[in-house]
């Protein structure tokens, strides 16, 4: 892949387009590569895909036999920075066709920027929205969309730099109610 639609790609190392398999039921969406996934050239490579790896292990589910994961943008933003509306805009053809051609039935969408990527919304709190299926074929707004469950989650990198405690309304907590709401789910499919 050669894009040059936006400027990420005059920093990148590698396009960071995908892992996972093509088959896949889960589809994970985050926001776009550190610098770990920019050398590597995969998504969720770094501590937070690491852990990503080991709440989705937990329930059964890998990303060798289960997952197909990618991010709203393909190239790492600078200093690690979440992406601009235009580096998503400019993306954003790329992600549909991964769409179209996985056909998940299940949308993770891996925090708040995920959300505003995919749903096109401006004012997302994500500690409000995860863990609430999101229904967007009432909506219209997005035939791509319809007839799959979407799922925002907390972004594993939040749970990175929140203090891992049992309170029921933890990060840890949340994500674990969240994981077993998604495997429930796909255990149904």
């Amino acid at each position: 892949m050669t894009c040059t639609k936006c400027a990420l790609c005059k920093g990148r190392t590698n396009v960071v387009f995908s892992d996972g398999i093509e088959n896949a039921k889960i589809m994970i969406i985050g926001e776009g590569p550190g610098e770990n996934e920019d050398l590597q050239g995969l998504p969720f490579v770094g501590r937070a895909g690491k852990l990503l790896d080991k709440i989705f292990e937990s329930v059964g589910l890998n990303r060798k036999e289960h997952l197909y994961i990618c991010n709203i943008v393909k190239c790492r933003p600078p200093d690690n920075r979440a992406p601009l509306p235009e580096e998503a805009d400019a993306c954003r053809e790329y992600l549909e066709a991964q769409v179209r051609y996985i056909d998940p039935k299940i949308i993770v969408l891996a925090g708040a920027v995920a959300v505003k990527g995919i749903l096109k919304m401006k004012d997302v709190k994500i500690t409000k929205m995860r863990g609430q299926w999101i229904d967007v074929g009432a909506t219209g707004q997005s035939p791509l969309l319809e007839g799959r469950k979407l799922m925002p989650i907390l972004h594993p990198s939040y749970l990175l730099r929140h203090e891992w405690n049992k309170a029921p309304d933890s990060p840890k907590a949340m994500m674990w109610k969240d994981i077993q709401e998604i495997k429930k789910v796909f255990d149904g499919l």
